[in-house]
Formats: structure tokens, sequence, C-alpha cells
């Protein structure tokens, strides 16, 4: 995904600065709260229960081989969620990541391209402290956590390469056209409602059905929930397509930061 593989090492060697800057962006993020990094165990949780209130005993859609229990179903809209969660909370941040370190920019030395990197870092980790929530309640509410979760790393793999793609490519464009943040901000929301997150994509005319997978996470939901709540394998053909096309993505948009970085000091 890089422009040759020479890239590769100098992302490699900043391991050590990514790890400590990704622990700063968690810490910070609750540094003076009362409860701390607990909020990401805590947040999730509350969240888990409001899906369980409203949909539950409001809106009670259907999914096709679902138990229809109130309690599965607001694993099955969780699940959904926490994986568009991890898209949107690093394409929203995008487009203002390299005006709000400005002060790394005008370092000559600083490797800005780790910066998305950090980013993913930080929401990864409170995508995997949704799924601890959800594993910990299926197993508490439903009896029992399908095997098959052993398959969410592989489909979370190519999500993580195309969200980077997306955010490497945004960053840099941030910098040069200011309103693209409201932009991104209206197409966020726009998807969270155009994802098969809170109803199945069965409920869909048959003729769009097919159009709602140009949604880049779409599938990704599809297939975590299948692993996550249903048991099924993966659909591997259409995993390795979507992993061809992340990949593509991601180098695309790599290769992109890194022409565009050049002006970065210039313009800031």
């Amino acid at each position: 995904m890089f422009n040759n593989p020479a890239d590769v090492g100098p992302v490699w060697q900043q391991r050590n600065l990514i790890r400590q800057l990704l622990r700063r962006e968690i810490m910070g993020r609750y540094k003076g709260s009362f409860l701390g990094v607990f909020w990401t165990l805590l947040q999730p949780l509350l969240m888990l229960a409001v899906y369980t209130l409203v949909f539950g005993m409001v809106f009670e859609p259907r999914w096709q081989g679902a138990s229809g229990s109130k309690l599965e179903l607001a694993a099955i809209l969780f699940s959904g969620l926490l994986v568009f969660n991890l898209f949107a909370e690093c394409i929203n941040r995008s487009p203002q990541l390299m005006l709000e370190n400005t002060n790394y920019v005008k370092r000559v030395v600083f490797p800005l391209n780790i910066l998305p990197i950090v980013v993913m870092g930080q929401a990864l980790f409170h995508a995997a402290m949704s799924v601890a929530v959800l594993a910990v309640f299926m197993l508490a509410a439903l009896g029992e956590l399908p095997w098959t979760i052993v398959f969410l790393p592989l489909l979370i793999l190519p999500l993580v390469l195309l969200v980077l793609g997306m955010t490497w490519a945004l960053s840099a464009l941030g910098v040069y056209f200011r309103d693209i943040q409201h932009g991104i901000g209206i197409l966020v929301s726009a998807l969270l409602f155009l994802s098969p997150i809170f109803y199945p994509v069965s409920a869909l005319p048959a003729s769009i059905q097919p159009w709602i997978f140009i949604n880049p996470v779409a599938f990704i939901i599809e297939q975590v929930r299948a692993v996550l709540i249903w048991g099924s394998m993966p659909e591997w053909g259409g995993l390795a397509v979507y992993t061809g096309i992340s990949v593509v993505v991601a180098w695309l948009g790599f290769s992109a930061f890194e022409r565009a970085k050049r002006g970065f000091a210039d313009v800031l």
C-alpha cells in the first residue's frame, strides 16, 4: 500500500512513536474525568441499553432467522453500529487532522503519515472495548457466543486498510480545502442511515439491495453480524474482493498524502 517497498521501513520504524502518541491520545481523551478510561467500557454498555429499550420496544425491526428476542435485537444493532463507529471516528476527524497538529507539520523531521495510523489505533481501541462488552452481553443474556467470532480480525483488517486510505487522502485534502470537513460530517451522518444497521438488507426493495454495498461499510457490517450473531462463516469471495479494493484505496490514499504533504507547511 506504499509507493515502494522502502516506504514500509520508515512507518514500521516509527512503531514506538505511534504507540506513545496512541497512549497519549487515549489517556488525554479522558484526562480529568472521574471514571477515566473506564468510560471506554461504560459508554458502549449504556448505548447497548439504549438500543435494547428504543429499538426493542418501539420500532422492533425484524431480521430473517432472528428469534425475535429484544436482547438478541440489541446485539444485532450493536454489532452493526460498532463497525460504523470505527469508520466514522476516523473519517469525521480526518479533514482536520493536520490542522489540529500544526506543531507537528512544521517540524521537518516529524513523520506526518503516522498521524492517521494513530487515529485508527484509537478507533480500534474503542471498537475492541465495544466487542468485549458485546461478547459479555451475549454470554450473559443469550447464553452463547458463536465460535465464528475468531474470524472477526479477518473482517476488520480490510476495513482498517480502506479507512486508513480514506483518512490519509481526506487529511491531505483538509489542509487545502477547509470546507471539506462540513461535507464529510453530512456524508457520514447520511451513511449511518444508508447502512444496514437499524434494518436488514432484505427489508429493502430487491432492485435497491445490490446498490447498498456501494456504501464502504455495508458489506463488513453484514459479515461482522454473520460471525458475531448468526455463527455463519464469512463470505470469502466477497471478502477477497473487498480486501483487494481496500489495498488499492490504502495505496492511493497514502501516495496522495505523500505528494500533498510537501505543501502543508506553506498552507498552514
